[in-house]
């Protein structure tokens, strides 16, 4: 079987300090759902403003103003993951690369569509289409592959848009108590540039 994670590298959550965050994972890829810990919502939070270089040293210093004017400059929101499938029987896993981040992931769907975006590098994952079969790989060259049907990878799909959706419902709590100024500018500024709810 094949399972999907919406994951996010935590390594621009080392050394923040504006608000309390969970200790980070040993392959640093925190899975984002509606499962998480506050703690662990935290460290998303963190990594999204510091991967973005909104620079705070704490929580209160956010304000709506500060967040509208960062948007306003740089236009959007970013942060480094994306999708990560693993198949349960062979313990294959697809990590996403490099600069292929999370506000990319509903390229996926190009791919379930019969199409082979880019997937980002280092590792480099990239797909293969055998009719209705997709194989994805991990890198370049002969590495092991997971396969699924396109009708399989838009399940998948659907079922990691829950997950992201899981994560903006905590979000949402998270930001009521530790941001509350913006917390509602924050969260749909979130939803707009990760596309989270919106239907394909």
């Amino acid at each position: 079987m094949v399972i999907v994670n919406v994951v996010m590298e935590t390594y621009d959550a080392v050394d923040f300090t504006a608000w309390p965050i969970a200790e980070p994972s040993s392959d640093r890829l925190l899975a984002l759902s509606g499962r998480m810990s506050p703690l662990e919502v935290g460290t998303a939070m963190a990594v999204i403003f510091s991967y973005n270089r909104i620079a705070i040293a704490h929580a209160a210093d956010l304000t709506e103003a500060h967040l509208e004017q960062h948007l306003a400059e740089a236009g959007a929101l970013i942060a480094p993951g994306g999708l990560r499938f693993r198949d349960t029987t062979t313990g294959v896993s697809i990590s996403p690369g490099c600069c292929f981040g999370l506000e990319n992931w509903r390229d996926w769907w190009d791919v379930a569509r019969g199409q082979e975006p880019w997937l980002g590098h280092d590792p480099t994952p990239h797909i293969t289409h055998v009719g209705h079969v997709i194989r994805l790989f991990q890198d370049d060259g002969d590495s092991p592959s997971i396969e699924i049907t396109r009708g399989e990878l838009s399940s998948l799909l659907t079922t990691a848009q829950q997950h992201f959706s899981g994560f903006l419902d905590l979000a949402r709590q998270w930001a009521a108590t530790t941001t509350p100024g913006p917390a509602d500018r924050l969260i749909s500024a979130l939803d707009e540039y990760f596309m989270i709810t919106v239907t394909d």
